[in-house]
C-alpha cells in the first residue's frame, strides 16, 4: 500500500511517500522544511517532489495520511485542506491522525513518555504515553503548569523539552513514517476513515470583526 503522509501541524512542513508492507512503514521519499510561514508555499511541492523520487504518480496513492495537530489555526488548515483535496481528487481515503502521536511512535519507547510541542503565547500542546498509548492530552498549557512526572522521558519541540527536568529522545516533530505509522491499523483493516476534525484545542487568533463585537 503507498501512502501520502503530510503534516503541518508545528513549524515543520513535512510531505513524504510511504510504504505499508503490514504494519511496517517505510518510507521511499520525504521533505522538511522548518519554516512556520511556509506551509502554504512548499507543501505542495514538497509533494510533488515526493512522488517524483518515489518512482509514482498521484494515481497510484491508496490513501492520504494528515496529522491533524493540536497545532496552531493557519498552519494546520494547510495540511489538513490539501490532504482532504488529494483525497477527493484522487478518490482514496484520508486518515487523520494527532500529530503528538506520530512523534511518540516514532520515540519508541518502553518508558512512559511525555510529547510536547510549541502551541506559542508561551504555552506547549502536549500528550502523555505509556506502552505507547495515549493516556492523557492532547491539552494546551504553560510549561509551568505541566508536571514532568510520572513521565520518564520527553520528546518534541528542541526549544521546549529542555524545560522539564526528564531525559529527551530526539524526535521534535512528526515524520512521513510515524503518520502513517499511527494509522497503520486503520489503513490496513480498510476501515472508513473518520472525519477530519482539527485540533486546535482553543479559538484561532484571526477572528471576524462581527465576532470580536460580540
Amino acid at each position: 500500500m503507498l501512502v501520502l503522509a503530510v503534516d503541518t501541524a508545528t513549524p515543520a512542513v513535512t510531505a513524504g511517500v510511504v510504504r505499508l508492507e503490514g504494519d511496517t512503514p517505510k518510507t521511499l521519499a520525504s521533505r522538511i522544511t522548518v519554516n512556520a510561514r511556509a506551509h502554504a508555499e512548499v507543501l505542495t511541492p514538497h509533494i510533488l517532489e515526493c512522488l517524483t523520487e518515489a518512482g509514482v504518480v498521484p494515481a497510484d496513492l491508496d490513501a492520504v495520511v494528515v496529522g491533524c495537530g493540536p497545532g496552531p489555526f493557519t498552519g494546520l488548515r494547510v495540511g489538513m485542506a490539501t490532504a482532504a483535496a488529494f483525497g477527493d481528487a484522487l478518490g482514496i481515503p484520508v486518515h487523520g491522525v494527532c500529530s503528538l502521536d506520530a512523534i511518540a511512535v516514532e520515540a519508541a519507547l518502553g518508558r512512559d513518555l511525555l510529547v510536547v510541542t510549541d502551541a506559542r503565547r508561551r504555552e506547549v500542546y502536549w500528550a502523555r504515553y505509556s506502552g505507547g498509548v495515549r493516556v492523557q492530552g492532547p491539552e494546551v498549557n504553560k510549561p509551568a503548569d505541566l508536571e514532568p512526572t510520572p513521565s520518564q522521558a520527553i520528546a518534541g519541540s528542541a526549544g521546549h523539552v529542555d524545560l522539564f527536568d526528564l531525559p529527551v529522545e530526539p524526535v521534535e516533530t512528526p515524520s512521513p513514517a510515524g503518520l502513517v505509522a499511527v494509522a497503520a491499523a486503520a489503513l490496513g483493516s480498510g476501515a472508513e476513515p473518520a472525519p477530519l476534525v482539527p485540533l486546535y484545542l482553543r479559538r484561532p487568533d484571526a477572528v471576524a470583526i462581527a465576532d470580536r463585537k460580540k
